[in-house]
This record gives C-alpha cells, structure tokens and sequence, in this order.
C-alpha cells in the first residue's frame, strides 16, 4: 500500500544500525548516528529521514514520508487523495473556489524565501510555484507596550485574504517574558517549508497548501485565543473593539494527536474550505500539549507548526515575470525588494500590502503602478495589465466608480450572511472618490505611451470580464467608457460658466467619512472636499481622457477631444485658490510656538527659521474653521525643519497641524495616528517623482506625458524659485536615504528625546489615540515599493 515510504524505511533503519563515531568532518551527528546533511535531515536530535530527489522527507511518528504523496495525521500515514463529505451543501454563487487539476505542479525552482526583521515583528515569506505564505511571529520587547504588544503567531495566505493566528500568554511568568521565535530544521537555512497537494471533492479537486516549520517557546505557555479564516476576521479583532464572531469561533475544532500533538480546524462558512492549525512537541521527552477549555498548554520548547489551507491559491508572477526585460538586474540589485514584489504580484492582481492587505486595492494598485511603470512587465500576463484588468474587471458598471477594496473569501461569506443571504461572491467598497480618477492617466500612460500598449489595445479593450462582480461578459473597452463618463459628468458643472464654486467641487460621498488615501476618520482633520482630488486628479483624469479618445479611444463620445481639454484647464486654473492658506510671519510664529507647546513631545519649534508669510494648500474644505490645513507641499515645507514644515531626520511627515489653530488638529493628527504626524514611504517616492518631473521640464525639448504639453514652466528662468525647488529636491532624497531601511514598508512614525533628536518607531509599537485601536504597519506595502523605479536623478545634486 505504501511502497514509496516502505522503501524510505528501509534507508532509515539500514542508516541507523550502521552508525557508527565516525571523525569524518563532513558528517554530522544525529542521537548516535552520523549522517550526510546533504543527503539526510535529523528530526528531534535522533532521527534520520532521507533526502528524495532533492527533497526532504519528513517524520511522522516512526516513518519517513513524502508530502506529496501522503499526509501525516495523529502521528498516522494517509494518501492526500481524501474524500470530502458529499453532504457538503450548495452554496448559490458560482464563485465557490475550485481546482480542477487533480494534483499539484511539479516545480521547476526553489522556493523563495524572505526573512524581515521589524522588532517586535519577524516576517517570514515562502512561495513557490503551487502557493504563497507569510508567518508572522510577534515577541514582545523590553520596552514594548504590552497593552498592544502581545506573544503572536499569524500566517497569512494571499488565496481569499485568508489567515491563521494564535494569541499566546505566558502560563507561569508575567506578561513580557513569553518569546516565541522559529527555528531551522538540521540543514535547512530558512525555517519556512512549503507544500500542497489536492483533495478531491466529488469530481472536483480543492487545492490545499501547507506551510510547516518548528516554533519555540523560552517558557510554558498557553493558546489564549485563535482566529482562523480572513485576515478581515484578525483585523476586526485587532483594529477595531476586540470582535470575535461566535459563528465563527465557535466553529473551531480542538482535537488531540497520539504522538502528543494538538489540532485546531475550521470549515468556512462555505462548507467547503478548511483552515487547520497544529502543534507537535518536536521531542517526545517533552510531554504532551493539552487542550484546557478551548485552549492550549505548552511546556516550554520546540513544537512543529503546521497551517493547512484548501482554497485555491492565485498563480503568482515570479520576480523575473514581474519585472521588464530591461529591469531584470534588480533581482540581484535589490532582491528583497523585488522577492516583496513578486510576493504581492499575480497574473489577475496586485496585492495591496503584506500582511492586513492581502488583496485588491483599487487606489493602491493604479498609484504604485503609475510610479513603477518603467520597470514592471508589460503585454498580456504582465504585471501592467494585471493591475488595469482587475479594476476594470470590478468597476461598478451602474455609475462608473472604481472599486476600492475587494471582499473575498470566508469574510464575504460572512456578510452576505449578515444581509440572510448564502453566497460566496466577492464584494467590492466604492466609497472612495479618488480611485475614480487614477484609471484614465493609467491607460493612457500604458496604451498610447507605450509600443507594447499600443499594439495591445484592440485585443485588450476587447476582453470581456470573468469575475464575479456583476459585469460578466461586459467588455474592458465598454467599462473604461463608464469610468471616463463618470470623470466628464462630475466635472461639468464647475468647469461651465460662472460654475467655479465650492458646491460644484468634488466632496466625499454622502455619509462617508472618509474618500481618499488618508482614509481614516481624521485623516483629512474632518474636511469634505478633498485638496488632491480637486486640484491634481480631476484634471489629470480630464487631460488623459482627450489624449485617450484624441487616439479613437471612445468613439460614442468624439467631442472629448476638446471638451475634456477644455474642462481640465478650467479645474487646473480654478482650482487651487480654494485651499490656498497664507499665514503672517508674526502669527505663524504664534501657531507653531502654541503647538510646540501643546503637543508635548518636547521637539523644537524652529520659529526662527520663519522670516516671511507662510504660503500653502490645504487638506480639504468644510472641515474645523472651514479648512483643515495641516500640510503643505511647497518646495519651502519640504526644507522646513518640522514643525515650521514637514522635514524630520526620519523622514518627510505627511501631516503638520502647527498652522491648524484649533486643538482638534494637534489632538488627532499625532505621531500615534495613521495619517498624522508619521511618515510614509510611498509619499516621499511620489513627491520626489514629481518634483523631478517638474525640473525635467526645465529641460529644453521634455515632454510631460501625461499633458502632451513641451511648454517650458515660468519657474525654469527664475533662478531662485528654479535653485529652491531643486534644493527640495535633494533635501528630500537625503532623507530618503537615510532612511533605506525603512522606505519598503507602509508607515513609520518616531519619538524624540533630547540626546538624539527625533528617532524611528514603528507605528505599530505606540499606543493609539485616544478612543481609537493600535494599527499595526504591513512590512511590505506594494507602493512602498516604488523606490525600485523612482530613483534619484544626479545630474541634478
């Protein structure tokens, strides 16, 4: 029945009996055998499983297996070919995820593997060919805040933004002294190992990935509480007020193994898929893991650790695959940026952030590809047409809005439950109102800038949908004119006569709260009518609309030509006075002396470097006082020292609330607040792209093209405007590379003391603002890794 691991036995058996001490340096002992590393791994310090055909085998119980051909339960043989229950009921969607390959692909390249150190979080990435994962393992700090900071162990599936995690707790020790950390099996140099394998389902197969390796405890410990589903299940417990579905957690499955082990499982609300999580002591000498009233108790030492998932997983683009041909050299330049890279990028998607953003993002895709451009794949299963096919593939085909955010997986299940609906189908948000206007300059950039777009337009624009979104058999070509009907049909009213007024001006949708990329509930200081929006993205989307369908792109509509050129330049002329701020010197002076003061975080005032008013553009209209006006994205902020401007040795901050004068500014907009007084990376990459783009211009015969415009700009001949916007420039690459380490994750914020200034900080190691909960920063954040095409120019130091 088993002739493939009977042969492996017998290896086992004739490798021991003939141990002996040999001095050979190449050998290495294993209890009392000695052994080749490269042909044999040693499990718990006294047992040999050989290497297959480059392909460790692993124990269970008394025997070496392959995992691809069997599974190892209760310490117990099984075929992977197990039969589901044929009771499972219908769900009425036809999205339930299935695979019809009957087993896995036999991958030709190594796995790749990441290791990421962001104290008090270790992130761990494993793909191959079949799957991708994280682990995450979260060990408090000496200094940590342990509030927030807890023992954590997360992994994390870009397949239906699907999680596992275990909150631990210290059993006998106070809380901090608990670390968890993971190990290397004998020979391996990462401790992640990856499989998948096919359950058959009736006729149909469900693909099940697995990702194992060996977690340590310094001291006895106990499960407190564990989620396994959707990383939207984690993040409702962890972000917002401690939420643990019951459906949900009561669905979790505690049950004991004969070799000493535990495991915990979950089917979905689907009935479908399984999420499973499981602990094995790694020596038998170390007793038992007990289960105790839905929890578990570990003694202190290694455990093997295995998470199991059969939902099918995407088909990720390798890093070679995701880069053009031209950019290839990046893999060794920079290879964990671009291993980070190929880990958020699929042929049908790019993911917005590693871990709390493992999937769709409309803004977040569009804005990282516009920025990576000249680096990413082009051509059909390339990385550019990844990105503009799938927000086409989810646009609301009744108005033309961009899908912001994708709900896939068990949480989308949960919420057509919440509505009495049983369905699997995936949900789009479309509460953001900048999303609309990315998607015309991204199809220009690509389909009329580029040789590969041109000679793709008529196939690509032909496609028609295969998502579940609501526009099957819908054609790309038809919804991009949705969107750009939606563009031209907001932007009217303030670009006909006498229409420049604050009503005709784009606000936040009805209700919300939030609408662009500082989306949390004070990231625009309570404002309505957003500054970006209005004055960069409406005329940009306007201008590329008349390039697009100047090019036959739209032909229902071929007054676009003019019209949209026409309304552009109005928004572009019209627009800015709006949230145009201008401070005297002498109360300047007082606001930012009166912040300094209120703040509290003891970091100087730098009121001596005002020397004449202080000039810039707000966040939004309609909020505290009728404008909120933290920042400023002048050449002159970039090189003010904070809080005069936005410059920080830790980078350039993307909110000041010195000029704000109300309190509430300084109240919520802190260096603890996702959009307040922190840096992020992407900002300081699209600040410096746009800066260099306006100094090209100076350039005799450059060309900007997005507006199709060689016009040289005013500021070229004079030399002070021209000398202070350069020096901005190299000001702010200086703070970009002095914080390197930093730049490839989400947000990061600081602390400030008076021997070393303002110093990093993770955000997620600080306590939240008051009434709100911790964020956690991704470690990777897909626009974050923007800086592998934006790089600085030094032709211009």
């Amino acid at each position: 029945m088993y002739p493939m691991l009977l042969a492996l036995l017998v290896v086992h058996v004739t490798l021991a009996s003939a141990a002996n001490t040999s001095t050979d340096s190449s050998l290495a002992a294993c209890g009392d055998a000695y052994y080749l590393p490269t042909r044999y791994i040693c499990y718990d310090g006294d047992f040999l499983c050989p290497i297959h055909d480059g392909e460790p085998t692993l124990r269970c119980g008394d025997a070496c297996y392959n995992p691809r051909q069997y599974s190892c339960t209760h310490a117990k043989l099984a075929s992977v070919s197990i039969e589901a229950p044929s009771t499972a009921p219908n769900i009425s969607s036809g999205t339930t995820p299935r695979l019809n390959a009957s087993s896995p692909a036999q991958c030709s390249e190594e796995p790749t593997t990441l290791q990421l150190s962001d104290p008090p979080y270790e992130n761990y990435f494993y793909s191959d060919c079949n799957s991708a994962s994280q682990v995450v393992v979260t060990s408090p700090l000496p200094g940590s805040n342990l509030s927030i900071i807890g023992p954590r162990l997360l992994v994390a599936w870009p397949a239906g933004n699907s999680e596992a995690v275990a909150f631990f707790e210290p059993i006998e020790g106070p809380n901090g002294t608990l670390a968890i950390r993971l190990v290397n099996h004998t020979g391996a140099t990462q401790p992640l190992q990856g499989g998948h394998s096919a359950f058959s389902s009736t006729s149909d197969s469900i693909a099940q990935a697995r990702v194992n390796t060996l977690v340590n405890f310094n001291a006895s410990a106990r499960l407190t509480v564990p989620i396994l589903g959707s990383i939207r299940t984690i993040r409702d417990f962890t972000e917002g007020p401690s939420i643990l579905v019951p459906e949900i957690q009561d669905a979790i499955v505690f049950s004991e193994s004969d070799d000493g082990g535990a495991t915990l499982s979950r089917l979905w609300l689907d009935n479908v898929t399984t999420t499973t999580m499981s602990f094995t002591p790694a020596n038998s000498t170390m007793g038992k893991v007990n289960i105790n009233n839905q929890t578990l108790e570990f003694a202190a030492g290694t455990y093997n650790f295995t998470s199991t998932l059969n939902y099918p997983q995407l088909e990720q683009l390798s890093a070679s695959e995701v880069l053009n041909e031209a950019s290839q050299d990046l893999i060794v330049q920079s290879p964990d940026q671009t291993k980070s890279l190929s880990f958020l990028s699929y042929t049908n998607k790019l993911l917005a952030g590693a871990w709390r953003f493992l999937t769709y993002f409309g803004r977040d895709s569009m804005i990282s590809l516009l920025l990576l451009q000249p680096v990413l794949s082009e051509g059909e299963g390339g990385a550019i047409e990844a990105v503009i096919s799938a927000v086409l593939e989810r646009i609301n085909s009744t108005d033309g809005s961009v899908c912001h955010e994708e709900t896939i997986g068990d949480y989308a299940t949960y919420l057509h439950l919440q509505e009495n609906v049983t369905s699997t189908a995936p949900i789009c948000s479309y509460i953001m109102i900048d999303s609309d206007y990315f998607l015309m300059p991204v199809m220009q950039n690509y389909f009329l800038a580029t040789e590969t777009g041109r000679r793709r337009r008529e196939a690509f624009f032909a496609t028609k949908t295969s998502l579940n979104f609501g526009n099957r058999g819908t054609t790309y070509g038809e919804l991009s004119r949705i969107n750009a009907e939606r563009v031209m049909r907001i932007a009217g009213p303030f670009a006909q006569p006498d229409g420049q007024t604050e009503e005709n001006l784009v606000h936040l949708k009805e209700g919300e709260v939030v609408g662009e990329w500082r989306d949390s509930t004070y990231g625009i200081g309570g404002g309505r009518v957003p500054y970006d929006v209005n004055t960069a993205l409406v005329p940009a989307a306007l201008r590329s609309i008349a390039a697009l369908a100047s090019e036959g792109f739209f032909p229902e509509h071929p007054e676009w030509r003019q019209l949209a050129e026409d309304y552009a330049t109005v928004w572009e002329d019209e627009t800015l006075a709006f949230f145009t701020v201008v401070v005297p010197p002498e109360e300047a002076k007082e606001l930012v002396t009166d912040y300094t003061t209120e703040a509290g975080y003891g970091f100087p005032s730098h009121t001596s470097s005002i020397t004449s008013e202080i000039v810039y553009h707000g966040l939004a209209l309609n909020g505290n006082n009728n404008q909120s006006n933290p920042w400023s994205n002048t050449a002159n902020n970039i090189l003010a020292p904070f809080p005069v401007g936005l410059s920080t040795p830790v980078g350039l901050l993307v909110a000041n609330p010195a000029y704000g004068g109300d309190p509430v500014y300084a109240a919520n907009l802190t260096n603890n607040a996702y959009h307040g007084t922190v840096v992020w990376g992407w900002q300081m990459a699209m600040m410096a792209a746009g800066l260099e783009r306006q100094l090209d211009r100076c350039v005799s015969g450059n060309t900007n093209v997005t507006t199709a415009t060689n016009s040289t700009p005013a500021f070229c001949t004079d030399r002070s405007v021209y000398g202070n916007v350069k020096a901005a420039y190299n000001h702010l690459w200086d703070l970009i590379e002095a914080n390197e380490e930093q730049l490839s994750s989400e947000v990061w914020s600081w602390l400030y003391n008076e021997e070393q200034g303002f110093v990093f900080e993770p955000l997620g190691a600080l306590p939240p603002p008051a009434g709100q909960s911790p964020t956690e920063s991704n470690i990777r954040q897909l626009w974050s890794l923007t800086f592998l095409a934006v790089t600085r120019n030094e032709g211009l130091r």
